[in-house]
């Protein structure tokens, strides 16, 4: 089970269009980006998108064009599931796994594609490929928003997706002591934001669940490149 950070910033993106703070200046200087978050899991041979974000083909062309054999979908905010239109005319339309409020929104706007659409139940596993996949429900106002937890092999890898600090502890305990952890980071500490967290609330949050490993994703231009456990793009994590 592999994974890849295909992208780890939020609906604008690092460097932001026009801006010249510290960290646009030093992204432009340095080539460095934070493209609109989405994920790539291989397994058994199959490859597993979770959110098909606006910079999809250029996050595929990155990492080599794998062949998408499925689609995950978080919530209906665009930049988590824009780019699904980027698969017109480039290979057979993936389907897509998500409850069915996600699903429904979601495809609506994808109708000219023809498409399977799965729909999956909050806290009830699936399969794919070898991987055990768990939806689990997160809080992210207003949008119905569920994070999920991977199991394969013997490891356990857990994504918030987009969500404040107050996640139900039913989902709290799907996301305990796994091998990783990748958890919502919107902005630093000194920042709220009432839907997301910031860079305190993930530490904490990561402090509380125990994981052997944890990386903020989704991140503004706002957060600091140097901070400790902050993912970058393209970053992969491999278990065996």
């Amino acid at each position: 089970m592999k994974f890849t950070l295909l992208g780890t910033g939020d609906a604008i993106g690092t460097p932001k269009v026009g801006c010249d703070c510290p960290q646009c200046a030093r992204a432009q200087l340095a080539g460095a980006t934070r493209l609109r978050t989405s994920i790539l899991l291989e397994n058994e041979g199959k490859h597993i998108l979770v959110d098909s974000s606006p910079d999809l083909r250029q996050q595929l062309l990155r990492c080599g064009s794998p062949h998408i054999d499925a689609v995950i979908w978080t919530h209906g905010h665009y930049d988590h599931f824009i780019g699904f239109g980027e698969f017109y005319r480039v290979q057979n339309i993936p389907p897509v796994f998500a409850p069915e409020p996600i699903l429904t929104y979601c495809s609506d706007v994808f109708r000219f594609l023809s498409f399977d659409k799965i729909a999956v139940k909050p806290y009830q596993p699936f399969e794919l490929f070898g991987v055990s996949i768990t939806p689990i429900i997160v809080k992210h106002p207003p949008a119905f928003t569920c994070g999920y937890v991977f199991s394969a092999n013997g490891a356990r890898v857990g994504f918030t997706s987009d969500t404040n600090a107050d996640i139900p502890e039913e989902s709290l305990k799907f996301l305990k002591n796994c091998d990783l952890l990748i958890t919502d980071a919107l902005v630093p500490s000194h920042i709220t934001v009432h839907k997301h967290m910031n860079y305190l609330d993930a530490c904490m949050l990561a402090d509380r669940l125990a994981p052997k490993e944890y990386r903020c994703i989704h991140m503004s231009h706002m957060m600091p490149w140097e901070y400790p456990h902050l993912a970058h793009d393209g970053e992969e994590f491999e278990f065996a």
